[in-house]
């Protein structure tokens, strides 16, 4: 029997070339696969940053690019006079926009707009094509049009909140009031200073915009933060006397040939500003000095146009006699002088090398200190002076407030130039009791003649009585400051002597009938710029006073520049103040003292107060 063979193990079969290159594809479809998982994974990953870890991220980005907070302007409040007549007013409006990219058929939209734009067919078919990305198509659209704009849903057309500022009584009060730019922004006098007041608080809408600035169609807009109006003047004007002032200046201005001119009237005792004409004449010559600034809309007499700085506060000049009243109220306080002193004038005098004169030549005169104010003495001023001394002299021009700017603060408002201790020369003993040497604003002049009518009290000037709430309630101003600046005895008394000035001295055409007037006339030489002379034949003419004298209620104050046909206070500006003083007394319903006034006989001539 055979043993059985072991069979030899079987050896694996060697792969031919033909097998490898089989096997390959397999190979590479498994590394396609495991890089095609790899991607996916890492594209999984960054979906969850972007779709979860970093989601509110990029959507703040995503609605950066068209959502934009919009500031909406608050509706500017109201000016109004003392008795609630609009001076300044904003009318809410409609301001109609386009997105002229948005726009497929300029045409047909302009043809079903344009009656409810107001802007003609042709010119809005043209603005609808301009292909700008943002157009005005109507700055000022009615409201009630801008809303049935809106309600019609165009094509790229937005419609927004807008206003216009109006004044309604057109030019009057324009240099006190001021006026705001093109952004609706208080560019001058009370438009300015009170800015932020009138203006409100802005508020904030949200918006979907495109590039151009345009809303996205079908969007809306999200109101974040109400706007809160602005809060509106009372002022203390009076827009009839006003209107009153205005026109009589106006006249007087361009009767005499001035350059410009300015009249103030204030309540006595409140000092409450009634009303502030400034005006300029745009037809005369100023010379050397320069043209003056007007709002180029004429008051209704040729050539005569609102100035664009108040010249009350901002015109500093020589007031000339009318700052007599300085030294006179000083010497009777100090007890250096009675109504009844006599004083021996000569013609002329020199104090500290300069010649001074009076305005007349004479011969050697006797004149009472009441003389010597109502003919505007200049050397009886000086002898008067000359008793009290430079420091009597100088602390009066302080307490009656010259060199001090009023606790109004109005815009472009000017302290002046006063000569003080430090820069004193010797001939300002004489210079300065005059109105030479220093330069003051009108309202000044007027605080100190104020002063004597309200018993010695000064009293700040106000132009603000009330500030109107949104809700239509007014809230009154706090009161002014007042101060004692002369006794009661040295008011009285000097009123008794200002009021022979109207009746026998230079002031004459101040004249009211029915009403004791008290005031003082100034005729300055205006100095040349730079130079230590005077410009020829040019002056300012001023008048101020109060009524009735007997029991002041009323102050006012009329200065004209440079006046031509005659230049003097008593015939360039008093008269002025006659015309509008004699409307306010009436307009007030002042009784009447009941007796004729008249001017005295033998009175002094009028040209006999220039300095």
């Amino acid at each position: 029997m055979r043993s059985p063979t072991i069979a030899p193990p079987r050896r694996p079969p060697v792969p031919t070339a033909s097998a490898s290159r089989a096997q390959l594809p397999t190979r590479r479809l498994r590394l396609l696969r495991v890089g095609f998982v790899g991607v996916l994974v890492l594209l999984s990953v960054r979906l969850f940053m972007l779709q979860i870890v970093d989601h509110s991220y990029y959507a703040r980005l995503s609605l950066g690019q068209v959502r934009e907070d919009l500031t909406t302007t608050a509706l500017r409040a109201g000016i109004y006079d003392r008795y609630g007549q609009i001076l300044a007013v904003s009318r809410p409006t409609s301001l109609v926009i386009a997105d002229d990219f948005q726009i497929a058929h300029p045409t047909i939209e302009a043809q079903a707009m344009a009656p409810i734009v107001k802007v003609p067919v042709g010119r809005l078919t043209k603005l609808l094509s301009e292909r700008h990305g943002y157009v005005v198509i109507n700055p000022a659209l009615d409201l009630a049009l801008g809303h049935q704009l809106s309600l019609m849903n165009f094509p790229g057309i937005v419609v927004q909140s807008s206003s216009v500022r109006t004044y309604p009584d057109g030019t009057l009060a324009t240099s006190l009031i001021g006026r705001v730019n093109a952004s609706g922004v208080g560019s001058s006098g009370l438009e300015y200073q009170y800015q932020k007041m009138l203006a409100g608080q802005t508020g904030v809408t949200r918006a979907f915009v495109s590039a151009s600035g345009v809303n996205l169609p079908s969007t809306y807009t999200t109101v974040i933060k109400k706007a809160e109006p602005g809060v509106g003047l009372e002022l203390t004007i009076d827009s009839s006397l006003q209107f009153v002032a205005e026109r009589a200046l106006a006249h007087a201005i361009a009767s005499t040939g001035a350059v410009a001119g300015t009249a103030i009237v204030m309540d006595v005792h409140t000092g409450q500003i009634l009303a502030n004409a400034s005006l300029i004449n745009k037809t005369s010559k100023p010379g050397v000095l320069g043209p003056l600034p007007s709002w180029g809309t004429s008051v209704g007499v040729p050539g005569i146009q609102q100035s664009i700085n108040d010249l009350a506060f901002s015109y500093a000049y020589e007031p000339g006699s009318v700052f007599k009243a300085v030294t006179f109220s000083a010497a009777l306080q100090a007890g250096i002088i009675t109504p009844n002193t006599v004083f021996t004038i000569p013609n002329s005098i020199i104090v500290g090398g300069r010649v001074f004169h009076d305005a007349e030549n004479h011969g050697l005169e006797h004149l009472t200190a009441t003389q010597v104010l109502a003919q505007s003495s200049n050397i009886g001023t000086y002898e008067i002076t000359n008793r009290l001394g430079e420091a009597g002299l100088l602390s009066q021009v302080e307490r009656l407030g010259f060199g001090q700017q009023t606790t109004l603060n109005y815009p472009g408002e000017t302290a002046g130039l006063l000569v003080n201790a430090t820069t004193w020369y010797a001939s300002d003993m004489a210079a300065m009791p005059i109105g030479q040497v220093d330069a003051v604003p009108p309202i000044q002049v007027l605080d100190a003649y104020n002063t004597i009518a309200n018993g010695g009290v000064f009293v700040e000037p106000s132009l603000v009585r009330g500030y109107v709430l949104a809700n239509g309630a007014v809230k009154a101003a706090p009161p002014v400051a007042t101060r004692a600046a002369i006794t009661p005895r040295v008011a009285t008394t000097l009123t008794k002597m200002l009021e022979q000035v109207v009746l026998a001295g230079t002031g004459t055409n101040a004249v009211i009938p029915g009403y004791p007037v008290a005031g003082k006339t100034g005729t300055a030489n205006i100095p040349y710029p730079g130079k230590d002379l005077l410009l020829p034949g040019a002056f300012d003419a001023t008048f101020v006073g109060f009524a009735p004298a007997n029991r002041p209620v009323l102050s006012m104050i009329v200065v004209v520049e440079r006046p031509v046909t005659t230049v003097y206070g008593g015939t360039a500006a008093a008269p002025v103040f006659q015309q509008v003083m004699s409307y306010a007394l009436h307009h007030y319903g002042i009784p009447s003292s009941g007796v004729i006034v008249k001017p005295l006989s033998g009175r002094a001539s009028i040209a006999s107060d220039v300095t």
